[in-house]
């Protein structure tokens, strides 16, 4: 019996079989819940081809997180395959290019509020779909980027990840009485297909481990997928407002 035996799970944001949430849907089956993967547009095959290399066949649901549609049809959609749900898996975030590099003085609003859509309203529009699927509670868990600091060309995808980390406390607020518990992982840079489009991410492979505590590995999501995982599961019952550092210790770090 794994820790999550029985439960169902939506993860979003599986692209590729190196990202954190391939590894999170990977282990959530591992520990026995039923998995559904989300995806949209053109991505949907890529997201489908992918999900071939779980250890159980996992469907993919339609979902763009900036479409009402899609966010209004998400019930039924998931209906489809199982008769609620357990958990969710925030894993999405995406800024143009103009809100990257060192652009930051210069970048306009209309490519602030895209990222700011997508990577930190998102969680609320994802939470306020999945709702309904809920029954006795359960646990929404996002990823995050330590977000307490200015990081070199990360620029207003930084401020975006502030305001996810805000959201995920109201959401905890506003949701706790129905036992709905939400959280975060902020994890260590990973060499995923999201971190290729930030400038300067190799900088950040240079410096970590010089900085963490722990030996750090860009190739390795598992640590942070775990921590996922975990939180997912019953054996954080009373957890709900927090960020979980999976970094190696780095945050902490003078």
């Amino acid at each position: 019996m794994g820790i999550l035996a029985g439960k169902k799970i939506l993860v979003t944001g599986v692209l590729t079989d190196a990202s954190i949430a391939f590894h999170i849907a990977r282990l959530a089956q591992e520990e026995g819940a039923t998995v559904i993967l989300s995806s949209y547009g053109r991505v949907m095959s890529l997201t489908t081809r992918i999900a071939g290399r779980l250890p159980q066949p996992a469907p993919v649901i339609e979902l763009d997180v900036t479409n009402d549609a899609d966010l209004a049809a998400l019930e039924s959609r998931v209906r489809e395959h199982v008769d609620g749900l357990d958990g969710v898996v925030h894993s999405i975030g995406f800024a143009p290019e103009a809100a990257l590099g060192g652009n930051f003085l210069n970048t306009e609003w209309a490519d602030v509020a895209t990222a700011m859509q997508v990577s930190a309203y998102s969680f609320k529009s994802l939470a306020m779909a999945t709702r309904p699927l809920f029954t006795g509670g359960a646990s929404i868990v996002g990823l995050d980027f330590d977000a307490t600091v200015a990081w070199p060309k990360y620029d207003w995808m930084g401020v975006a990840k502030a305001a996810l980390e805000s959201t995920s406390r109201y959401l905890a607020r506003d949701l706790g009485a129905e036992n709905i518990r939400v959280n975060l992982v902020a994890a260590g840079p990973i060499k995923t297909m999201a971190a290729k489009s930030i400038p300067g991410f190799s900088d950040f492979e240079e410096v970590w481990n010089s900085r963490s505590p722990l030996t750090w590995d860009v190739t390795d999501p598992v640590p942070a997928a775990q921590a996922v995982v975990a939180l997912l599961s019953d054996w954080f019952p009373k957890t709900t407002g927090e960020i979980i550092h999976v970094d190696g210790g780095v945050h902490a770090m003078g």
